[in-house]
């Protein structure tokens, strides 16, 4: 009795090492029969009600390896963490692994920026969204849009400028977190929320501060929600890419996804996607979308 409780106990403890300390592989995704989405519900990409692009992206990626598609929800503290099974500090654009920490996921899809910090600990796929950080203000603002010099680098310095003794909302440990951009340097009053993405264009509605940084998917939701009630006064960012990630100990399954995404932008079923969730991003970044149909 005591030597089967043992063998029991050891299995337990293997079962629990190997969900704390090792990320999946193509090969132990099929042998599971379920590839586990890591995600947080975020504009278009993610609803919360088991639908968006990302839902649908994925659950077609999992159909195409023959395994069950399942969701898992993270935040936005602990996301990198739930993926690769390591604790992760931040420190002045650096990322630092620290401790074990479960892995609960295969993929993360959620409209995730690719930012250095983020590079250093994951593998990027191919990109699935164009990204930029904006900077938004109500309707009814007396700050005004810039007008574009067709410089990107100048453009951003412009925008920056209108921040001066103004309140700006962000969020750290996102791509909306203010030392990525600097923001202390351009005298606002940088004012880090908490709390869920979705919520920074409605906080700035109800007045919490003059202006937020958004980034291209949420600000396209924002305009979209609640029309005639915000205006994009200009960027705040180079252009950025938005792509799923994966654990560096899971290349195969990267492989497999990449290859899948190809497929995908260039048999329709990409696009289809994007009229269904962000109708209006060709008209905003048609270079991304070139040559896809």
């Amino acid at each position: 009795m005591k030597r089967c409780i043992s063998a029991v106990f050891g299995l337990v403890i293997v079962g629990m090492f190997s969900t704390l300390a090792f990320a999946a592989d193509l090969g132990e995704v099929k042998a599971r029969g379920v590839l586990r989405h890591v995600g947080i519900p975020y504009a278009n990409f993610i609803s919360g009600a088991g639908d968006g692009m990302e839902v649908e992206l994925t659950k077609l990626f999992a159909k195409s390896l023959g395994v069950k598609y399942e969701f898992v929800h993270s935040d936005w503290d602990v996301i990198v963490q739930d993926l690769i099974g390591k604790k992760v500090k931040v420190t002045n654009g650096k990322a630092e692994t620290l401790e074990d920490a479960p892995v609960k996921g295969d993929i993360i899809a959620n409209g995730f920026t690719v930012i250095p910090w983020r590079q250093q600990v994951v593998e990027f796929a191919s990109p699935t969204f164009p990204n930029q950080i904006w900077l938004i203000a109500r309707a009814d603002s007396p700050i005004r849009p810039i007008k574009p010099t067709r410089n990107n680098e100048k453009d951003v310095q412009l925008t920056k400028a209108l921040m001066k003794d103004k309140t700006v909302l962000s969020m750290e440990k996102t791509c909306l977190d203010p030392a990525l951009y600097n923001l202390s340097a351009t005298g606002a009053k940088v004012i880090c929320r908490k709390g869920n993405l979705n919520e920074m264009a409605p906080a700035v509605l109800n007045k919490e501060a003059d202006l937020t940084i958004l980034d291209v998917p949420d600000a396209l939701v924002a305009l979209d929600k609640w029309k005639g009630k915000f205006k994009i006064i200009g960027p705040v960012s180079d252009k950025q890419r938005m792509a799923a990630a994966f654990s560096k100990e899971s290349p195969k399954l990267l492989g497999a996804y990449n290859a899948f995404i190809k497929k995908a932008q260039h048999n329709g079923t990409y696009l289809a996607l994007i009229k269904k969730y962000y109708p209006t991003a060709p008209l905003y970044f048609p270079e991304f979308f070139k040559g896809m149909r």
